[in-house]
């Protein structure tokens, strides 16, 4: 068997998110919460520890205190070491005296900030992972066949349907794993192989391809894969057959949330041999009144149960008041549902109060978001972070309450389908 290869683990966690409308208004898409108690960094983060991967630098740059907070010195996920390997925070940054900008434009960008830290290490590789993907992965199979191959570049890569190809770097590969071909987000093409922005490179190729005169590639997918590959550089496709799931829109995100409901999820979180490691609070145990009723959902520590909850996720300190009713939602850590209150297919974020009598998500008219339809169109509705809702408002579908907004922004008692309600 191949030697498992000295690893420096990159996890790119800096982008915005856009297409999560108001959920990363004021976090970056990494610290999301996701399954009630954890947020999206865990899983990368936990997936490098359970594959005895200990030296891990995390990248940020877009809206990163939450993230920070949340990862402080690593310890949950024992990587807050004081000699070789632990964890590093990395933050963008001028890197010129006079430049106008000190913002990294792209992935293989990001990368080349930081090659400093690249050089430093002296590992043989380097595994860059992306921090918004929620999955399970032991990446050590990963790095003994790059090893194996004599890959200069090896990508993992999953099967989509070729629906969803314009969403994904597709890779053509032949029978010997060897990438033959790569097209970043195609109209159409024959390959079912989607990139999962998951790779190894050789370390000192990276240093050379990022570094020195007229290196100018910003992104992998876009820039750094294809001209390798042109230059005849060894690029092998890693085959990964476990769950994955980008969880870069805010359907897909719901979906994700609530396909841990099933029976037998897909994504098993309760896993003894791969425990996903995050920042606990101390909470005390969920708790149910005699009068309340709870139907396949998820509950976090500190949830307080009076009213009703059927097929949803809750996030830690959560209280649904009696009489309150949560359906097919999704509510996040600390959100108050007062007495008579209804959430009804809704994301609804941290510290907001759902006054009482109030209804979210309500009726049948699934008229887009008129400020972003292509983000809001499947009859969600989401609630921005520490948004108060007045008693008795009536808020349709795909509608977006923006964080800290207030009574006195809700003009009318009916807030119809598709309206954006400002802070």
């Amino acid at each position: 068997m191949a030697t498992f290869p000295s690893t420096l683990a990159m996890i790119l966690a800096g982008g915005a998110s856009p297409a999560l409308s108001v959920l990363t208004a004021l976090r970056s898409e990494a610290a999301l919460p996701f399954g009630g108690k954890y947020r999206i960094i865990d899983f990368p983060l936990s997936n490098c520890v359970n594959s005895d991967i200990y030296n891990v630098a995390v990248l940020t740059q877009y809206q990163p205190r939450s993230l920070n907070e949340h990862i402080g010195i690593g310890r949950p996920w024992d990587l807050d070491r004081t000699t070789t390997g632990g964890l590093r925070l990395l933050q963008p940054y001028q890197a010129r005296p006079g430049e106008n900008t000190a913002w990294q434009e792209g992935t293989a960008d990001a990368v080349r900030f930081h090659l400093d830290v690249v050089r430093e290490q002296n590992t043989d590789v380097v595994l860059i992972l992306a921090g918004d993907h929620i999955y399970k992965m032991d990446y050590r199979p990963m790095l003994r066949y790059h090893v194996e191959q004599r890959a200069d570049v090896t990508i993992a890569v999953r099967s989509v349907n070729p629906y969803e190809v314009r969403r994904y770097g597709m890779v053509t590969a032949d029978p010997d794993g060897r990438v033959t071909y790569f097209e970043e987000k195609p109209r159409r093409t024959r390959s079912t192989l989607a990139s999962m922005g998951i790779y190894v490179f050789n370390r000192q190729l990276l240093i050379e391809w990022l570094s020195g005169p007229g290196k100018t590639q910003r992104d992998f997918g876009r820039e750094v894969i294809p001209t390798m590959l042109e230059a005849g550089k060894r690029l092998y496709a890693y085959p990964f057959l476990g769950y994955w799931a980008d969880v870069g829109t805010v359907q897909a995100y719901w979906e994700a949330n609530t396909a841990l409901l099933a029976e037998t999820p897909a994504l098993d979180l309760y896993d003894p041999e791969w425990v996903i490691h995050t920042k606990s609070e101390e909470r005390p145990p969920v708790f149910f009144s005699p009068e309340a009723q709870v139907e396949t959902s998820l509950l976090s520590d500190g949830a307080q149960v009076f009213g009703r909850v059927v097929r949803s996720v809750l996030s830690p300190g959560v209280y649904v008041a009696p009489g309150a009713e949560v359906r097919d939602s999704i509510i996040f850590t600390d959100t108050v549902i007062e007495s008579g209150a209804v959430v009804d297919r809704a994301i609804v974020d941290k510290n907001v109060v759902i006054g009482a009598g109030a209804h979210v998500g309500f009726g049948e008219d699934n008229t887009p978001n008129h400020e972003q339809p292509t983000v809001l169109n499947t009859g969600i509705t989401l609630v921005g972070k520490g948004a108060q809702i007045p008693p008795e408002v009536v808020i349709g579908r795909n509608c977006v309450v923006y964080p800290y907004a207030q009574p006195r922004h809700f003009k009318q008692k009916e807030i119809a389908s598709g309206t954006t309600i400002l802070a």
